[in-house]
């Protein structure tokens, strides 16, 4: 892919089989126009952060090739989002699948329409993102100030709560609608916003 940006994506969930949404999102994603898939992490099990009273959530982080707009990768993950089940919740309420923008090449990025923030405003303040992350990024700088991934998670509160859970899910077999997906090929960028405002 000519002219690409490296993205990294954080996803968890807490609802369900929770390791069918997360492979089912990552086969989304990978067939998406405009979105190669580079890394995948190992799974991680957390407890709930922000709201306690909900099941525990299981987390990775992906690594991506892009040539989409970042207004354009957020379209496409919240029309993930939406393919895997997703519906509106409260503020870190519990979820089938959630997919955060963490990083977006060396982009700093504040909008608030669309709500896109980039670096993601917390992955500072996350060992649930920061432990999958630096498996597949140690070496990235985040913006502003260039600190790797690898000295955040150094420096990052909470990281005896993340437990590896497995190894990183076998996307190849759940390609395309093989397992019930829906297929993805042919479609445009613009056909993956469905309009649901998840984030």
């Amino acid at each position: 892919m000519a002219g690409t940006v490296a993205v990294y994506l954080g996803l968890g969930s807490n609802l369900g089989d929770r390791l069918a949404a997360l492979t089912d999102a990552l086969a989304l994603l990978d067939a998406a126009p405009g979105l190669t898939l580079t890394a995948v992490s190992s799974v991680y099990e957390t407890a709930p952060w922000g709201v306690v009273e909900q099941p525990a959530f299981l987390n990775l982080a992906a690594g991506l090739a892009t040539t989409l707009a970042p207004e354009e990768l957020l379209a496409v993950c919240q029309g993930v989002e939406g393919r895997v089940g997703r519906t509106p919740t409260y503020r870190w309420g519990p979820r089938v699948i959630d997919i955060d923008i963490l990083l977006y090449g060396d982009a700093v990025i504040s909008r608030e329409q669309p709500d896109l923030q980039i670096p993601h405003p917390r992955l500072r303040e996350r060992a649930f993102v920061l432990a999958p992350l630096a498996e597949i990024a140690a070496a990235v700088k985040a913006p502003p100030d260039g600190a790797t991934v690898g000295e955040l998670l150094a420096e990052v509160a909470g990281l005896g709560g993340v437990k590896r859970w497995g190894g990183p899910p076998g996307v190849e077999q759940r390609r395309g609608d093989a397992e019930g997906i829906p297929a993805c090929a042919g479609m445009t960028v613009a056909g993956w916003d469905d309009g649901s405002g998840l984030g």
